[in-house]
């Protein structure tokens, strides 16, 4: 963890959709205050975990994902820790957009455009995608 980091919580969940819920409670118990940045932590974590259900052997039975909460010296940082898959997370540049109305395909880019900061680690035990919010108060 980077000096001044505090853990604010950690959620492991069953690598199953249904369980996509329980990490958007997570978040916004743990952050509290409604707000922007508790509303766009909710939405990035929950595409994170959609993305290591889908494409980690967290999806498959008995899998598990954990959601982690950090407190950063400029604002909040979610990392999503999945058992690894055959792929690394990465955006497709060049790919033919999705069509307009599709409901998939965009999670990474909403993660790249709606955070400071994100990326990921891999190695054999698995997957950390992580995204970094910055605090309103400490943009100025």
């Amino acid at each position: 963890m980077k000096a001044g980091a505090a853990l604010l919580g950690s959620l492991t969940i069953p690598g199953r959709a249904e369980h996509v819920a329980e990490a958007r409670a997570f978040v916004s118990r743990t952050l509290g205050a409604e707000g922007a940045e508790t509303d766009l932590a909710i939405l990035l974590t929950s595409e994170l975990v959609t993305n290591s259900i889908q494409h980690s052997r967290s999806g498959r039975n008995g899998g598990t994902i954990t959601i982690t909460l950090i407190a950063v010296p400029d604002g909040i940082r979610a990392e999503v820790i999945d058992e690894g898959g055959a792929t690394n997370p990465m955006l497709w540049y060049g790919q033919v957009e999705p069509a307009a109305l599709a409901e998939n395909g965009r999670g990474l880019q909403l993660v790249q455009m709606l955070s400071a900061r994100w990326s990921f680690a891999h190695d054999e035990a698995g997957t950390v995608t992580w995204f970094e919010l910055v605090s309103p108060a400490r943009q100025a």
